[in-house]
């Protein structure tokens, strides 16, 4: 009786479900689709400012809708993974960025097409936290850093790719659509990437769940949103003065918001960002690398975009173009990125920061040289430098940030990688984007943009110094 009864209690805990290729894939493709969507606006502007009469304002609030919405609620993308389940936060986030991309691509007036831009980066919010927990929670071992190597390739190659398709779909006009075949273009990857999952995505979850964090996701939101709002929005508003108030609330609510954290970690709960998270020396080390390359990345992309359109007046195909050498080297650079990690360790990092700073270099040098005539010639040897140097980064700070965050926990370490990288993006896009552009009127858009590239090399340098602390190895 005594046997019968251990028998029924004592049953073995399932192994954990294994990620085959055709549900990597599936992830790997809902990683890729928000961050392609926040890039491919980029040369869409113009369309879109002739199409709907749109104010600069009103442009900036197109990109910056989606990023603030897309951060703010990242995190607790990841927390509802865990609770209900990755594979049903995956399904439901993918079909709702189908849906609101359709509802900016029909868009009939600037202010909808902001609406759907804001509800689409909160659709995306719940579906890619569930990428990188499916990840950690279904893979060890090399299995886990080749899924977190492609991870990386994928993510730098959907960011330097998301210009060139917006450009070349645009160019083709499809249908009429012109500006809005950059958001229709999702509809049938998402119905696809819809099938796939249900077919092949295996369902995981934390094995204790937590409740929501309320007060901590409320102080998260309004410490993010009040600082990239403003810092987006300013200039074009004339920094008018609820820009300043916002700005100086942004630190207190930020204090409150690490206030709460440390005494809800403290009583036994889990927050929303547990600071016991933070003792990790991987996961500090690699979000502090993080901060200054996504700024970098997007402000460069954003900057580039513009220069070559209104100052070089490139057509989008064109200045979309210029930049396939970057992706081409990029993914190059990730590929082979894992067996220089087993030979080297975290070297690699500083020696794709000098790469990178080299290709940055030799960009601002064909610009002070050729400006206005740029083109795919002329900026290819620094674009594809620039993209093999960041190639080289990007995947191991993926890896190293995740790599001691237990399963248990990979929902939670997800949407915090995520979310630094996605505040940072939108910050890139603010900081960098508002330098540029006030500069243009004034200097001309040649001089506006060495300086936003010096700007850059000063991050890039940044980058550098700071990745020689890395520690030798990691899993």
């Amino acid at each position: 009786m005594t046997e019968t009864l251990m028998s029924r209690t004592a049953r073995p805990v399932p192994a954990p479900p294994a990620l085959t290729g055709p549900a990597l894939f599936t992830v790997l493709l809902g990683a890729a689709l928000p961050l392609i969507d926040f890039f491919i606006v980029n040369v869409a502007l113009p369309g879109i400012a002739a199409g709907l009469s749109a104010s600069e304002a009103m442009l900036e609030l197109v990109v910056a809708g989606y990023g603030v919405s897309y951060a703010v609620l990242l995190v607790l993308g990841g927390r509802l993974g865990d609770l209900f389940g990755r594979r049903r936060l995956f399904l439901a986030g993918m079909a709702a960025f189908g849906l609101t991309s359709l509802a900016c691509g029909l868009a009939p007036d600037a202010w909808s097409l902001v609406a759907g831009r804001v509800a689409q980066g909160a659709s995306a919010a719940a579906m890619l936290p569930q990428v990188l927990a499916t990840i950690q929670a279904t893979t060890s071992g090399p299995g886990r850093a080749r899924a977190m190597s492609l991870y990386g390739a994928t993510a730098g190659l959907a960011m330097v790719a998301g210009q060139i398709l917006g450009g070349v779909l645009i160019a083709a006009d499809l249908a009429g659509t012109g500006w809005r075949a950059v958001f229709l273009v999702n509809v049938p990857v998402v119905l696809a990437g819809l099938v796939l999952a249900a077919r092949a995505l295996p369902e995981t979850r934390s094995p204790r769940p937590e409740p929501v964090d309320v007060p901590g996701t409320v102080l998260l939101a309004v410490s993010l949103i009040t600082l990239l709002v403003p810092l987006t929005e300013g200039r074009a508003a004339g920094w008018p003065l609820w820009t300043w108030v916002s700005l100086a609330v942004s630190p207190v609510a930020a204090a409150g918001f690490w206030a709460v954290e440390r005494r809800a970690d403290r009583r036994g709960r889990t927050p929303l960002v547990p600071p016991s998270l933070f003792a990790l020396v991987s996961l500090r080390r690699g979000l502090l690398l993080l901060v200054p390359f996504s700024i970098n990345f997007s402000g460069f992309m954003f900057v580039v975009a513009v220069a070559l359109q209104q100052g070089a007046l490139l057509s989008p195909v064109a200045a979309g173009l210029t930049l396939a050498p970057m992706a081409v080297t990029y993914f190059a650079a990730s590929m082979v990125g894992p067996r220089l990690i087993v030979r080297y360790g975290s070297r690699v990092v500083p020696a794709g920061a000098v790469l990178q700073a080299a290709g940055v270099a030799l960009m601002a040098l064909a610009v002070w040289r050729s400006w206005p005539h740029l083109g795919f010639l002329v900026l290819l040897p620094g674009a594809a430098v620039a993209g093999f140097g960041q190639g080289l980064q990007l995947p191991v700070l993926f890896r190293m940030v995740l790599s001691e965050v237990e399963p248990a926990r990979a929902g939670v370490g997800s949407g915090v990688m995520v979310t630094v990288q996605q505040s940072a993006l939108a910050l890139g896009v603010a900081t960098l984007g508002t330098l540029f552009l006030s500069l243009a009127p004034g200097t001309g858009m040649r001089d506006a943009l060495l300086t936003t590239l010096l700007a850059q090399l000063a991050l890039i340098t940044a980058t550098a110094l700071l990745s020689l602390r890395l520690p030798r190895t990691f899993d």
